[in-house]
């Protein structure tokens, strides 16, 4: 699909998003496995007709439409779509009136084959001097099958600018997918989407059946061509198949500013802090990360909220290290499932170790609020519970401005 496709050829992607040092607020529960457990049996992928799957009407419409961050500070997107047949026009038309689409940009295409497949033509047109907090309607595609959408760019950056995330990983196209797809989509609150890696799972299909990728891409453009969504490449993205096609990795980092912060290269001359999230992608045993090198190289970098994925499906891992505890520490969260046909990893640790807060078994999707440069709240929504239920939640506190020793908590 029109990913730029570099991304999914990393195994283990750090990216960086937004600005940050932020405190787990009163550790949220302490050392607790959650009773619910979902369904141990393996998803199933929905098949290839689909209805989620639909290819838009008409000759060489543009499909799988879907937008992502065009710059640092959120006055520009990136508008990417596929045309099967062509290639049809790059040009993108917006406006702030739906009926006087006015202004335009150009963008590029390309293509790649892989193994025995040919993607359509993947285009990518960068949107930019947009205004802040503003919606536009945009168009893709010429004549009687022109697209029209619509996005609202993020407010101007500051220090006390509140802003909204939903956070999904693991997603893949299963009928699960599809209820957790679903689920986000009826919360209003989220303006854009943190994903933490393993998208269309095609690797699991014979040959890494690249077909999987295009319907991924259909699957998700009813929020995907409404709202970012900024992505992190997992292992299921690293098509690594030597016996079938070559290719190059490319490492998938990237950074945005929805917060104010000045920062160079990672080193100390951060600013200005908000939050600072990182995302990243760890397979099975994610937990015993929170003990090792990285966690010491994320806690001297002052990244401490970091996002990941797993099977595990749901984990929140406290500020501990080696396992001290430490004020400046990163709290991990472990976002996954969003829905994969690989079935729940019960294979955990018992009994649960102490640096695990909470641990459960579930699909869903979570929402990360940030109120201002002092406080965010985080939710945990399970695909069982109506959007009004969260069945975790916590306090996050900025250790910058507002600093709250709870070591002893």
């Amino acid at each position: 699909m029109g990913w730029t496709r570099a991304s999914r050829r990393l195994a283990v992607a750090l990216a960086l998003a937004l600005a940050v040092v932020v405190e787990l607020a009163g550790r949220c529960h302490g050392g607790i496995t959650s009773s619910f457990v979902r369904k141990t049996e393996k998803t199933v992928d929905m098949p290839l007709d689909s209805d989620v799957f639909r290819v838009p009407p008409g000759y060489n419409a543009p499909q799988q439409v879907h937008i992502t961050q065009g710059d640092l500070d959120g006055a520009a997107i990136i508008v990417s779509w596929v045309t099967q047949d062509e290639p049809g026009s790059s040009r993108v038309l917006y406006g702030t009136d739906k009926n006087k689409l006015e202004f335009y940009a150009e963008g590029k295409y390309t293509r790649y084959k892989f193994y025995n497949y040919t993607s359509g033509y993947i285009h990518h047109c960068t949107v930019g001097h947009l205004k802040y907090d503003t919606k536009y309607y945009y168009a893709v595609g010429t004549g009687h099958t022109m697209r029209q959408f619509w996005f609202m760019t993020p407010p101007k950056v500051g220090p006390d600018v509140p802003y909204t995330f939903g956070l999904i990983g693991d997603l893949g196209q299963s009928f699960d997918s599809n209820i957790t797809l679903s689920h986000y989509e009826s919360n209003p609150k989220a303006q854009a989407v943190l994903f933490v890696g393993d998208l269309s799972y095609a690797d699991n299909y014979t040959n890494h059946n690249n077909v999987r990728w295009d319907t991924l891409g259909r699957f998700i453009e009813r929020s995907a061509a409404y709202q970012p969504w900024i992505w992190v490449a997992g292992n299921h993205e690293l098509d690594f198949a030597p016996e079938i096609v070559s290719r190059k990795h490319i490492a998938s980092v990237y950074v945005f500013d929805h917060c104010r912060v000045k920062m160079r290269h990672l080193n100390h001359t951060v600013t200005g802090i908000m939050f600072l999230i990182g995302l990243l992608v760890a397979h099975l045993h994610s937990g015993t990360l929170s003990n090792g090198p990285q966690h010491t190289l994320l806690s001297w970098h002052h990244i401490q909220l970091m996002y990941r994925i797993s099977n595990i499906a749901y984990n929140i891992v406290n500020g501990r290290c080696k396992p001290v505890p430490d004020q400046s520490a990163p709290v991990y969260i472990t976002i996954g499932d969003g829905g994969n046909l690989e079935g729940l990893a019960t294979n955990t640790t018992e009994p649960q170790p102490s640096y695990s807060a909470y641990r459960e078994a579930s699909f869903g999707h979570a929402i990360f609020d940030i109120k201002n440069r002092t406080h965010a709240y985080y939710t945990w929504h399970r695909n069982q519970d109506g959007n009004a239920v969260a069945a975790d939640s916590m306090w996050f506190y900025n250790r910058y401005w507002h600093p709250i020793d709870d070591s002893t908590t």
